[in-house]
């Protein structure tokens, strides 16, 4: 019986399985971290690869490193969908339905993957990890099936404090479906793609093609799917992040138009490039309103997180020295507003200082350098995006105390060295020359090393600690799965919503 109250724990519960793709995916990055970097250097990857019995070509490199790029996004979707589908309202089943799909899909995606891309090509891995694929699909389908926001049972009281429209429409709502319907389109370009592998499509790095003059449409769409992929994964956080520090008021209402707003042009603009030659223009253009809602939930959580200190500390005038101590009480909480800002410096100023002077100062240097600084540019929004994720899901696993201190500032202080040493070493060319990079290219490699490693580090901790409680026979884990609404945090509407027969549903 304890047994399988573990097992519904790990597979029914928001917590349990966001536990489970997290644990995958450091699972994964622990090994397959092994076969690049110094660990080449130091020898761990042959012992790696001979242990495991890898099957490594370096003329399948691409594929192999494109199977696991996807196979950790799908994880990250999962995760995502976890948090949206105990945060946003909607019936019971198709929390259930939608949370089975994606995690039968992601695992199946994940194993199967893997196994054909690094153990050797067994095609009928390669057809399950599409099943895979399919699946998530699928569930993506459910998904804005569930958010639709056209539903009287879902509108907003017309005094709601939360964005609307003058009818009760859940602007906030719209939003996450939005973002669910683009990142399913958004899907397709890399699923017609794949169909035309080895068939007028052959496989690639985005960054490699950096200075082909001429790009097929095919390639075009896969460096439109990926770029505009990872920046919905991205939209999707902040408005999970949102609901947990309850975005609301004017504030609110303006972020929720333009995230809307700015993720419809975003999406079109990176799909668009297949065809339009300044499709740049508009993704800038989109970038823009969507970056602008995350700037107003920055400022609401900071404001918040202030007033909420000083209140509890009975304070009535606050110096600025007492209002910086507020804001800094809960490294988790005002991480995810500090990790958005960082990006500015990280991501979207060099990406944008990249795009102006392109010609000028880009293309004159080396190939490799300039893949460099495109390679950097997204991996460092998708660790910053993760850095999120585990600054949410360590709140909601009831980290508190000192641990939640120490796991917070580690998080913060460790990701942005590494963050910003990534940064110098992609641009390293603006201010040093190459016969003088070597000790930027030593100092940066360090650091990178160091604040990813401690980051790590710590994450293993978190992880041990749950895995421990797990085996506790009155553990936190326990009390978790007693208790379903510690995994709800939601805006109730103005109408109760009522669960129904899932029988009563289908004769509709």
């Amino acid at each position: 019986m304890e047994k399988e109250n573990r097992f519904v724990y790990l597979f029914r519960s928001t917590k349990g399985l966001t536990m489970v793709a997290i644990s995958m995916i450091a699972l994964v990055t622990a090994i397959w971290g092994t076969l690049s970097g110094p660990m080449v250097e130091w020898g761990v990857r042959d012992l790696t690869v001979k242990l495991l019995g890898m099957d490594l070509h370096h003329w399948q490199r691409e594929g192999r490193i494109i199977m696991l790029y996807h196979t950790i996004a799908m994880a990250v979707l999962a995760i995502e969908v976890y948090f949206i589908t105990s945060m946003v309202p909607m019936k019971k089943h198709q929390q259930v339905n939608i949370n089975a799909t994606i995690t039968v899909g992601y695992l199946m995606a994940m194993i199967f993957g893997l196994w054909f891309g690094y153990f050797g090509h067994e095609y009928i891995f390669h057809g399950l990890f599409l099943v895979g694929q399919s699946l998530i699909f699928y569930a993506g389908i459910s998904l804005a099936v569930a958010l639709w926001p056209w539903r009287e049972e879902y509108y907003l009281a017309p005094d709601s404090d939360y964005a609307h429209t003058k009818s009760g429409l859940d602007l906030e709502r719209v939003a996450f479906f939005t973002m669910a319907v683009l990142t399913l389109t958004s899907s397709i370009w890399g699923a017609v793609t794949g169909s035309y592998w080895k068939n007028g499509h052959e496989t690639f790095l985005a960054e490699n093609l950096i200075r082909f003059p001429h790009k097929t449409h095919l390639q075009h769409a896969i460096i439109g799917h990926l770029h505009i992929m990872l920046s919905l994964v991205a939209v999707a956080i902040t408005l999970i992040v949102g609901r947990w520090l309850d975005f609301k008021g004017v504030l609110h209402k303006w972020a929720m138009y333009f995230m809307i707003f700015g993720s419809i042009v975003l999406t079109t603009g990176a799909l668009a490039i297949v065809w339009i030659p300044w499709a740049h223009t508009i993704i800038y253009f989109g970038s823009v309103g969507v970056m602008f809602a995350a700037l107003l939930y920055v400022v609401f959580s900071w404001k918040k997180l202030i007033h909420e200190g000083i209140e509890d500390w009975g304070i009535e005038n606050p110096t600025l020295f007492q209002k910086f101590k507020a804001l800094f009480q809960d490294p988790l909480k005002f991480g995810t507003g500090w990790q958005m800002v960082f990006m500015n410096f990280t991501v979207s100023g060099v990406g944008i200082f990249m795009a102006i002077k392109l010609d000028k100062i880009f293309r004159v240097w080396p190939a490799r350098e300039e893949r460099i600084t495109l390679t950097g540019h997204w991996h460092i929004l998708a660790a910053l995006i993760a850095t999120i994720i585990l600054m949410y899901y360590a709140d909601i696993s009831g980290l508190k105390g000192k641990a939640r201190k120490w796991f917070g500032w580690i998080l913060i202080i460790c990701s942005d060295i590494a963050f910003a040493s990534a940064t110098v070493f992609s641009i390293k060319r603006l201010f040093v020359t190459e016969y003088m990079e070597a000790p930027v290219v030593n100092g940066t490699m360090l650091l990178m090393d160091f604040g990813l490693g401690l980051i790590l580090v710590s994450l293993a901790i978190f992880l041990g600690w749950r895995l421990f409680d797990l085996f506790k026979q009155d553990g936190l884990w326990k009390k978790e799965a007693a208790d379903p609404e510690l995994d709800v945090k939601r805006i109730y509407p103005a109408k109760p919503i009522k669960d129904v027969n899932v029988e009563q549903e289908v004769e509709k």
